[in-house]
């Protein structure tokens, strides 16, 4: 709802606008002032959407309180009223910030034109105003939440990297932050007004992840009709951010190693060197140290990677934070879901704690919006949770155990024959059905895997899915192992 302040030294002026706001049937709240020195009274009291004012008044003239009520208010939409021969004073005002101004006598049509394009600037102001706190929010390090000893750990590391242009790299298991912990290193240190650039190198087939990384010149390859600029060079003067580090190739690995050495890359097609000012960010859910060992990432640039590293720990190494982050979501998601979640029953409490939370941050975020769309009061209630938390499924029964991949130790549990059986009917029928499409997925994935000499675009290929669909797979069943 908009709030406009009328001021002017005349009441039959104020009855006049009030009564043509009034009429507009846009639901606006009304003020008055009858000088300049009431006005700032009223501003400092409020805060206007519009302020509709004379520049002729006793003890404060229009332009003194204009500059005292942006002073107060930088934001202030301002539209003044002025006589014949005070023009001039007019164009001063506009100078000093005013929105608009018109002429006594003024005709009504134009001051609805004027006010109505002066509360949607102002509605524009503020709405853009709230996108930007918003998103300063949204990766400032209050929104990686965490009060456990770990966590207080990641923060005092997080404090010494910021405003050092040092190489980071994060690691731990998928959901656990990493892109939010690159972006709020990112968003919070001296680079911060420069562009930070993402590359997840599992969401780019590898043929052309050369390309997106260092661009190309035309006619570098088919289909390049034009020259384009790679990533590396977007992030010039700012931070390139490289995701899922440990799934780039060796051929592509030698490339960034000389980018992160010399600062400088040559676009595919050329042979003219280009000088980047970049930082960069790396992050992996894999061990890149075991990865050293066996010879599937370079021992060089694991170092050059590995000047600081960041270790996020998975959510069950720090369940003292789960009913802080459970408060963090629900006071997120109140608003966006128009609900009123007030609480969690001690049982419902008890079962998120008791949960192993495989997918970690992730799936407790998404585990709440669930849970709050599905609650039919203010309370979480133990039958408002998904049935896998509420131990009813077999998928509930996870080890703990680090060295066990997300989505293995179910198939580890339970044997193909025991899904099977016609006798046994304890698990429900979606997920015994979910459990037998894991089972065969994994076989498949691990046949094509063997068929393609572990190369994952060709297994990938085979298999009629995508190399990040594959990868997330892998993951999912604990292949990584196995390939290597």
């Amino acid at each position: 709802m908009s709030r406009i302040l009328i001021v002017d030294d005349e009441e039959n002026i104020r009855f006049t606008l009030h009564e043509l706001l009034r009429r507009e049937g846009q639901g606006y709240v009304i003020d008055e002032a009858t000088d300049g020195v009431n006005a700032i009274e009223k501003v400092r009291q409020n805060r206007y959407s519009l302020v509709v004012m004379d520049i002729r008044m006793p003890r404060m003239d229009g332009i003194t309180a204009l500059r005292e009520i942006r002073s107060i208010d930088p934001e202030a939409t301002v539209v003044l009223i002025t006589a014949h021969g005070t023009q001039k004073l007019a164009m001063e005002a506009l100078q000093l910030g005013a929105y608009d101004y018109f002429t006594k006598p003024f005709e009504l049509t134009e001051v609805r034109i004027v006010v109505r394009r002066a509360i949607e600037k102002a509605r524009l102001l503020r709405m853009i105003e709230q996108m930007r706190r918003q998103e300063e929010a949204r990766y400032s390090f209050d929104r990686i939440v965490g009060q456990s000893s770990a966590m207080q750990d990641v923060f005092r590391l997080l404090e010494r990297v910021l405003d050092n242009d040092v190489t980071v790299l994060i690691t731990g298991e998928s959901g656990t932050g990493k892109e939010l912990v690159a972006t709020a290193i990112h968003n919070n240190g001296a680079r911060r007004e420069k562009p930070l650039v993402k590359v997840n190198t599992v969401a780019i087939p590898e043929a052309l992840l050369e390309s997106e990384l260092f661009g190309h010149e035309r006619g570098a390859f088919t289909g390049a009709v034009s020259q384009k600029l790679g990533k590396v060079e977007a992030a010039n003067g700012g931070t390139l951010f490289l995701d899922e580090i440990g799934d780039m190739s060796l051929p592509l690995q030698a490339k960034l190693l000389r980018v992160l050495q010399e600062r400088e890359i040559e676009r595919v097609g050329s042979t003219k060197t280009i000088k980047v000012d970049i930082r960069v960010i790396a992050a992996t859910n894999r061990d890149l140290a075991k990865m050293v060992e066996s010879g599937t990432f370079r021992e060089d640039l694991y170092y050059r990677l590995n000047v600081v590293p960041l270790h996020l720990p998975p959510l069950r190494k720090r369940r003292e934070d789960i009913p802080v982050l459970i408060d963090h979501f629900i006071a997120e998601y109140n608003p966006k879901l128009r609900r009123n979640i007030q609480a969690l029953t001690e049982t419902a409490l008890q079962k998120l704690l008791n949960y192993n939370w495989p997918g970690n941050i992730r799936e407790l975020e998404n585990t709440m919006q669930r849970t709050m769309v599905m609650a039919t009061g203010t309370t979480i209630q133990e039958a408002d949770l998904p049935p896998s938390l509420r131990g009813e499924s077999k998928l509930a029964q996870r080890p703990s155990s680090d060295e066990v991949p997300v989505g293995i130790e179910v198939l580890k549990d339970i044997d193909l024959a025991s899904l099977l059986n016609t006798e046994d009917f304890s698990t429900p029928l979606a997920e015994r059905l979910q459990l037998i499409s894991d089972h065969l997925e994994k076989h498949l994935i691990r046949a094509a895997l063997k068929k393609a000499g572990a190369h994952r675009q060709e297994s990938a290929d085979l298999l009629g899915i995508s190399r990040k669909s594959l990868h997330n797979k892998m993951v999912r069943y604990g292949l990584f192992s196995e390939e290597s």
